[in-house]
């Protein structure tokens, strides 16, 4: 991936852009459809394979990288922790990522290239992670510090790289969203 951000690429032509455009996505998405090595998500659905192409395009990524790191939680699609990890890691934009950790928080912190000035993302704590509602996850149980980690990455991801992940949350955040709403 390139240091360009994916919103202010403007060389970036979207699928539906034209019916020349979407045509030709069509007959692409209809190859990865048929493909039984895509996630189940996009085996078989053709619209699906289209919106991965489409976020793809917008992103400068893979398609199948995309498919592989996107999930759709309670209607929601959802990046994998690890996909943001890996969007902050290897966008160019700090040096340095780390995390901060102690047995019951964790802060993600770089070196932000541009300005050499350490940027940090939220503390995420277990105890934040009661109050909110995470811990319905039963991972928080047997996995507390990855999923810090992973709370923390996202959180660190949404505050400095929003328009790499495209506002689109991660799997954790989606999970505990209760999925019925009620109209009053």
């Amino acid at each position: 991936m390139s240091d360009q951000s994916a919103l202010t690429t403007t060389s970036v032509k979207s699928v539906y852009s034209s019916i020349q455009s979407f045509e030709s996505a069509q007959r692409m998405a209809k190859s990865l459809a048929e493909s039984d090595i895509v996630p189940t998500l996009y085996q078989g659905k053709l619209g699906n394979c289209i919106v991965a192409m489409e976020i793809a395009n917008r992103m400068g990524m893979s398609t199948v990288q995309v498919m592989q790191n996107l999930n759709i939680i309670h209607g929601r699609p959802s990046w994998s922790s690890q996909f943001i990890i890996g969007l902050i890691q290897g966008c160019g934009r700090f040096l340095d990522f780390d995390y901060v950790e102690s047995a019951d928080s964790c802060q993600c912190v770089a070196t932000a290239k541009t300005t050499g000035k350490q940027v940090s993302g939220p503390k995420i704590t277990i105890d934040m992670a009661k109050r909110e509602g995470w811990t319905k996850n039963t991972k928080w149980s047997t996995m507390p510090q990855t999923m810090l980690r992973y709370r923390a990455a996202s959180a660190f991801g949404r505050f400095h790289i929003p328009d790499l992940i495209l506002g689109i949350q991660s799997v954790e955040e989606n999970e505990v969203i209760d999925a019925e709403i009620q109209v009053v």
